[in-house]
């Protein structure tokens, strides 16, 4: 049974989020964090929960080993779980797919394996999981809206990564806006939030995200 937090507008909720917490977080950060700075009472949230805190043990950049497949593919199955039980529980209504750092790596992964696709994916300080010369999923659907952001001062995703995330996507016809912001520290800015919730304010009006809030 998910262990996931459930927050914001219930059964009239216009739009779903499921926001994906990072290495050693916990769902709780991500409210605090985040869903502090936004203002979008027309939607409902959820914040899966890692049962160790991370969902692997390697970082991002590593080589792709048997033991990162196997705990890639377990977190994939469990946020797979969780985003079906959010459009259950919200049928019809739009549903953005958001992480932060390790949580902003897997909701890539996701979107690249071929699962249901989320209507909109934002992805905090986000890369592909492994190294180019790994065989990893590409199964992204064309059109998918993606906002990916990184930053040349991070420890946890170099700018190499997050670059070769972005080119990876335009490989696979997403619709992109990528923005890096220098000597941004390992955090969600300002900047970050505010597109995260004009994301969700057009998901809820029923148009298509258009990712135009301000750098």
């Amino acid at each position: 049974m998910s262990d996931a937090l459930h927050l914001g507008a219930g059964a009239g909720a216009r739009a779903v989020c499921v926001l994906v917490h990072g290495r050693g977080q916990s769902p709780e950060e991500m409210q605090a964090h985040i869903l502090a700075r936004l203002d979008v009472p027309d939607v409902a949230f959820v914040l899966p929960r890692a049962a160790t805190g991370s969902w692997y043990a390697a970082k991002a950049v590593d080589p792709l080993t048997a033991e990162t497949r196997s705990a890639l593919a377990a977190s994939l199955d469990a946020l797979a779980a969780d985003v079906a039980a959010a459009r259950d529980a919200h049928p019809g209504r739009p549903l953005l797919l958001a992480g932060f750092s390790q949580g902003a790596c897997l909701s890539l992964e996701y979107a690249f394996s071929g699962q249901p696709t989320p209507d909109a994916l934002a992805a905090l300080t986000g890369c592909r999981v492994g190294v180019r010369a790994d065989t990893r999923d590409r199964d992204l659907a064309p059109g998918l809206p993606v906002y990916l952001t990184g930053s040349d001062g991070d420890s946890w995703i170099p700018v190499t990564a997050f670059a070769e995330a972005a080119v990876e996507l335009g490989q696979g016809r997403a619709r992109l806006r990528a923005d890096l912001f220098p000597g941004r520290a390992h955090e969600v800015s300002d900047a970050e939030v505010a597109m995260v919730g004009a994301m969700l304010a057009d998901l809820a009006a029923g148009g298509t995200t258009r990712m135009a809030a301000p750098r």
